[in-house]
């Protein structure tokens, strides 16, 4: 590792970023190309792009990187990884991001945790996705006059058997159970 990266590495929050991001050390290689943020097909919505969030890890911006809406507005399409020149694990930093912004209470607000946390708790119970579940639990308490606008939509998706009325439990969901609960007791060890 060159000297400038070892400097850049000091900084408590680039280090944090590093050691919770698998390949992270990648970061400090960084050339700010831009081919990142070209690349994002969500690039419109984001605050900033990858490159400048990038940019404000090394500068120690804990605070603004944690509460900006650019790790939630990822897709995770691995364009962006793709095409780096440095090979920087840019989407996997981002789901770091997240992580890390929920364990600070940075994202509470947003919509994406809203839905993540919808998302989450259907499969903790059921094992698999239940759309119709998702959509009227995150609407319902979300947004509840999208859900009246989308109530048409939903019906003819039912009628044609293209979203089920009822969730469905996978066999064995003990199994999967316990492989979450201790994927969050290891979690909880690490932070």
């Amino acid at each position: 590792m060159t000297k400038v990266a070892e400097n850049r590495r000091g900084s408590s929050f680039l280090a944090e970023v590093i050691e919770n991001t698998p390949g992270g050390e990648r970061i400090v290689h960084c050339l700010q190309c831009g081919s990142c943020g070209g690349s994002c097909p969500n690039g419109a919505d984001m605050q900033h792009t990858p490159r400048a969030v990038i940019a404000m890890i090394n500068a120690n911006k804990r605070q603004e990187v944690l509460s900006t809406n650019t790790p939630w507005c990822c897709v995770s399409c691995y364009f962006c990884t793709s095409r780096c020149p440095q090979e920087i694990p840019i989407t996997d930093i981002m789901y770091c991001l997240k992580r890390l912004s929920i364990r600070e209470g940075l994202a509470q607000n947003t919509d994406a945790t809203a839905l993540a946390k919808t998302f989450t708790d259907l499969l903790d119970k059921y094992g698999r996705s239940f759309e119709l579940g998702i959509a009227t639990r995150y609407l319902l308490f979300k947004k509840p006059f999208s859900l009246l606008r989308m109530g048409p939509m939903g019906m003819g998706m039912m009628t044609r058997g293209r979203m089920a009325m009822f969730p469905t439990r996978i066999k064995n969901i003990e199994q999967l159970q316990a492989i979450i609960q201790k994927a969050r007791q290891l979690g909880e060890r690490t932070s």
